[in-house]
Parts: structure tokens; sequence; C-alpha cells
């Protein structure tokens, strides 16, 4: 008798293993039916003409696990969209720069007590208070930089150098200081505000807005020359954050200047010029990157001159031996219609002026 699952006429000849079928280890069971890619077409089906015996399943009804896979990745696909949406829209976004203000300045005249000493620039600074001065761009001094919440130590560091390059090139460069080329000052200056200085030194004005002298310290040529002795310079800088976008730097440096008659022919007859410029730069970002400054402030005091000098083109000092008697600012007429210029005069207090009656 046949064992159970043997074919009724027993095992074909010639099977190998003793007459067991090589294939029936293999299951057909209801999952792998389902995930065959081709499947057979029912009997009326393939009645049809030029109908095919099989047909293709398609991926999705072969495959749940592929379906929940190719889900998956969809579900992050949006979540990862999501994500960049709301960083674009993130309402924490980096601060805009403030628009660039127009310069605001005033230059004050400081009228001499008495007559104006006169001698050699060595001579006369060494009775000064200016004595101990450092000379030229080294009394520009840096301190240390910090970061701030908002800007890197770098940052920092970039805006105290381009704020004395600033000072450097406006109140020391020979060249501006006797009336000569200015370019080397405005390309530093904000592309913002140089329309403003172009026209200060174009047409310059004691109006608060378009004094050359509020820019830059320069003298006329043709009326006062330099002694040949470098300038005398102390003072500071310092900075700090005045809002997340931008840093500012306060610069507040005494100038003193040896200066004599123009075409006078010897240091015999020079004086000291003082100048006193208190200055207030902004810098945004963009400024930073391309080492560019915004001149917000500018407070001039300066003399000896006098107090009825124009000074909005060029600072007019008054030379050794002269004197300011009878000197008085000129008056206002607060009926004019239209902008007035209101005149300021100060007077240089004891002191100030080279001591030479020791004659040292």
């Amino acid at each position: 008798m046949a064992g159970r699952g043997d074919p009724p006429e027993g095992t074909p000849d010639g099977v190998p293993g003793g007459g067991e079928d090589e294939y029936r280890s293999v299951v057909f069971d209801e999952s792998f039916v389902r995930a065959a890619r081709l499947q057979e077409f029912s009997a009326q089906e393939r009645m049809g003409e030029h109908a095919r015996a099989v047909r293709s399943r398609h991926a999705w009804a072969r495959a749940g696990a592929s379906r929940q896979a190719i889900a998956l990745v969809l579900l992050i696909a949006v979540a990862f969209a999501a994500a960049v949406y709301m960083g674009v829209r993130h309402p924490y976004q980096a601060p805009q720069p403030q628009a660039v203000e127009p310069l605001r300045t005033s230059v004050v005249p400081l009228a001499p007590r008495g007559e104006v000493p006169g001698g050699t620039p060595d001579r006369l600074f060494r009775n000064s208070p200016a004595a101990e001065f450092r000379t030229g761009a080294e009394g520009v001094t840096v301190p240390g930089a910090r970061r701030t919440r908002n800007f890197s130590e770098s940052q920092v560091m970039t805006a105290l150098t381009t704020a004395k390059e600033y000072v450097v090139r406006s109140a020391l460069d020979p060249g501006v200081l006797t009336g000569g080329p200015v370019r080397a000052v405005r390309l530093l200056l904000d592309p913002a505000q140089q329309t403003q200085f172009d026209q200060s030194l174009e047409r310059p004005v004691d109006d608060g807005r378009h004094a050359a002298t509020g820019w830059l310290t320069r003298f006329n040529p043709a009326e006062v020359t330099l002694a040949d002795s470098p300038v005398r310079v102390r003072g500071t800088l310092t900075v700090l954050e005045r809002s997340p976008a931008t840093l500012e730097v306060a610069a507040d440096h005494v100038f003193v200047y040896a200066v004599q008659q123009a075409h006078e022919r010897g240091p015999d007859h020079a004086s000291l010029f003082t100048v006193r410029r208190e200055t207030r730069f902004r810098f945004d970002r963009d400024d930073l990157r391309d080492r560019h400054v915004e001149l917000v402030q500018s407070a001039v005091l300066a003399g000896p001159q006098a107090c009825a000098a124009n000074a909005a083109g060029y600072l007019r000092p008054m030379l050794a031996g002269q004197s300011a008697k009878g000197d008085a600012p000129t008056g206002t007429d607060p009926y004019t219609r239209g902008r007035t210029t209101v005149s300021l005069c100060g007077v240089l207090a004891p002191g100030t002026q080279p001591a030479l009656d020791g004659r040292s």
C-alpha cells in the first residue's frame, strides 16, 4: 500500500532518494503565492482574444512591508520640509541694520587770553600740557578687544582699528592737514555718507551738518603751514554694543599742532594750536566686513582761534604774537526767517598755552 502522500501508482522509477521528490521540501503557502510577480489569469479571462496567460502584480499588491517603508520615507520628508519652512519663518531672525544717519557736527573756537606765545616747536611743547603726549599715530592707542553679546572679538577689534585709521587719516595726515587731497578719508566712510562729505568739502557751512572741519582737521595753506615737528596726541578709544546689529566706538583725542604763518622762514615764530575732537563711530555688519565707518557725531573745540573766525571750511589759528582783544562772537537774529547759524565761542583756560616766562 502506498504511504501517506505517495501517488496511487507508487513512486515513479528513476526518482532519486528512494523515490522521494526533490522539490517536496518547497512549500507554496499563501504568502508565497501572494508575493509572486506573475499571476495566472482564470480560464474565463484567458478565453478573451489575445489575452495573455499571466499578468504582472503591482508592487503595492505584493508587499505590505514595502508600502510601510515608503510611507515612512514620505513622513520623514514631510517633517524635514516642515523644519526647513519653520527655519525660514523663524520669528527670531537676525536684526536688520539701522539706516545710516547724517553726521551731526559742532565746531567751537576757543579764544586766547592775551597774546599767543611763540618760539621754536620744541620749546613750546616742552613748556605746554602736551609735553608728555605721544607723537603721531602712536598717540591713537587701541585697547584690548573683548567679544560682546552679538559680536565676536575679531569684529570688535575691526571696529577699533578702523576707527583708529579714520582718526589718523583725518587728523594726522600732512596732506589732509594742509588742504590737500582727502580721498583716503572719503574711502573710509560708509557710501551712504559720502555725498554729505562731498557737500561739506565743496560748500562748507556752519549748519551742524556741512562743516568740513567736522569731518577732518585742515588749515588754509594760504594762511598757515605746519612747523617741522610731529603732532602731539593723547586720547582714548572705547567700544560698546549699541544694539544687536551695531557696534559704536567713541573716540576722544587732543591734538596739538605746531603752526606758523604761511611762507614764514624758520621755526622761531611757531605757535601751538590745540584741537579737542570727540567723535562717535557706528558700525553695522556690512561696515565691519568692508572696513567702513559711519560718523554719527563730531564735536570740535579748537584754539587759539578768534570767535569771529569762520571755521566751517578751515580751522584758522591765531599765530604767535596775535591777541583776541575785543573779540566776541557774532550775534544771532532770532527774527530772521530761514535757518540761522548760531555762533559759539569759548575762552582758553589759564595753563593751556605754553608758559614761557622762565624762558626754558
